[in-house]
């Protein structure tokens, strides 16, 4: 991860004075993601299927982002992203996870908060964008047995964790009408989180609407609880821009 970061860095100090940016921007957007959910959640030497043994289903999934670019040489700019996924299912456990078994209830909560650092390496028809994310993971999966006094597992994982960022979008000269992608990324000693979104934008004065397909892969182990999971599926958001 050190070594990551290190590199990201050196990507950073050499994009920085190349940044062309000479006026103050800023927006905000909310979004609607409608995902689906598999892979597994791991408790001590135990682990279960979300798809197929706890049948969870998506809730809400809400995001909500924005940021701010600015003219002042060096400092980077800043975005801010908030993503909640809440799921929940019945389903069966055929073999014990945690010591439940049998008909289960279960609910997966999931909150994701990042603060971006960046820069604009490109700033025309063809933009990108280069940087590092701070994100803060904080997810529990709770089953429990649907019967009186049923025994109650929880799986947690809880933890700040550093990404590579990156954004691109080309734009089609006076139509407003332009195609992106975002990702933030890490990988290091058996853990890894990928996400990213692929979109069609149209801008219309200050409105900006979007529709795309995002994605993101969660293998994250805290102490003896890890969520090995997947989340993909289209989305639609609506922003403003100044």
């Amino acid at each position: 991860m050190r070594k990551l970061i290190l590199a990201i860095g050196g990507s950073l100090v050499i994009a920085a004075p190349v940044v062309t940016a000479d006026v103050v921007g800023v927006g905000a957007n909310v979004s609607y993601w409608d995902s689906d959910l598999s892979g597994k959640a791991g408790k001590n030497n135990d682990v279960v299927d979300v798809e197929n043994d706890l049948d969870l289903e998506s809730d809400t999934n809400a995001n909500l982002s924005a940021y701010l670019e600015h003219p002042v040489p060096v400092l980077p700019n800043v975005r801010l992203n908030y993503t909640r996924i809440e799921q929940s299912g019945s389903g069966e456990v055929s073999t014990q996870f945690d010591l439940v078994s049998g008909d289960v209830d279960s609910d997966l909560d999931l909150s994701q908060f990042d603060v971006t650092l960046y820069y604009e390496v490109l700033d025309n028809w063809a933009n990108l964008d280069l940087g590092v994310t701070a994100r803060n993971l904080d997810g529990e999966l709770i089953v429990r047995e649907r019967t009186t006094n049923g025994r109650v597992s929880k799986t947690e994982v809880d933890g700040v964790i550093p990404m590579g960022y990156l954004a691109a979008r080309f734009d089609l000269p006076f139509t407003g009408v332009s195609v992106g992608g975002e990702a933030n990324l890490i990988s290091f000693d058996g853990d890894s989180v990928y996400d990213y979104n692929a979109y069609g934008q149209y801008e219309l004065s200050l409105l900006q609407l979007r529709a795309g397909y995002r994605q993101i892969s969660i293998d994250y182990e805290d102490s003896d609880d890890r969520l090995d999971i997947e989340l993909g599926g289209p989305f639609v958001s609506a922003g403003l821009t100044f």
